[in-house]
């Protein structure tokens, strides 16, 4: 007597149902990893909430001059990561954030490629002199220079309410911009940094109140 080997229509169909399953439960692990991964991106971007996030916008190159009289450019620093802050000392909170900020910058002097870049609208360093040594106590650990007519902070970068910090890439790129005193010397700030010294940044935009973009979706949820 003939042995029937065709399959019977249930083990096919157990067979597919079996397919499908496993396939499904892989989308749902890779699903999950690039969730994750986004996620782990974007963290920093999300926990700091900048104002403004991008990654198309070039900073507008300027050049001023230092406390010693020395013209810098903005783009001196190309191939670094830039942290420029602009500030003037009739600003309270200019003055309570500027401490926190020289902290910050005495941790990132071990990379050589960040600088911080303080940008002043007062008339030059006479002017800030007593106002730095009565907050600090010591040297500024980063270079400061001086717009007066606040034609480079005011007219290019857009900026008419102190503190405001820009976070410029190593290609001239403006990544973030902080409105306000911020705490500066917190660890996820640092991370932050780290991620775009290795090239790497969460895929969104913002421009006030919204998050556009891939990851906008992992603020969101937070």
């Amino acid at each position: 007597m003939a042995v029937d080997t065709q399959p019977s229509l249930l083990q096919t169909f157990t067979q597919f149902a079996f397919i499908g399953g496993a396939a499904l439960l892989v989308f749902g692990f890779v699903t999950v990893g690039k969730d994750g991964e986004l996620r782990r991106r974007c963290a920093p971007t999300c926990a700091l909430a900048p104002e403004y996030v991008s990654y198309a916008r070039k900073a507008p190159e300027f050049t001023l001059k230092d406390m010693t009289g020395k013209e810098v450019r903005l783009s001196d620093f190309r191939g670094k990561i830039v942290v420029l802050n602009f500030w003037t000392k009739t600003c309270g909170p200019c003055l309570e954030e500027f401490p926190d900020l020289v902290d910050a910058a005495k941790v990132l002097q071990k990379h050589n490629d960040v600088v911080v870049l303080g940008v002043s609208t007062d008339d030059g360093p006479d002017d800030v002199k007593d106002t730095l040594q009565s907050i600090l106590k010591e040297p500024v650990p980063f270079p400061i220079v001086f717009d007066p007519d606040a034609k480079v902070v005011s007219k290019q970068f857009g900026t008419h309410l102190f503190p405001e910090t820009w976070i410029i890439d190593k290609n001239g790129v403006i990544r973030a911009r902080f409105d306000g005193a911020k705490k500066w010397s917190q660890g996820v700030f640092f991370e932050y940094i780290d991620q775009l010294r290795g090239g790497g940044f969460c895929p969104m935009e913002r421009d006030g109140r919204k998050w556009k973009g891939e990851g906008a979706k992992a603020c969101l949820t937070d």
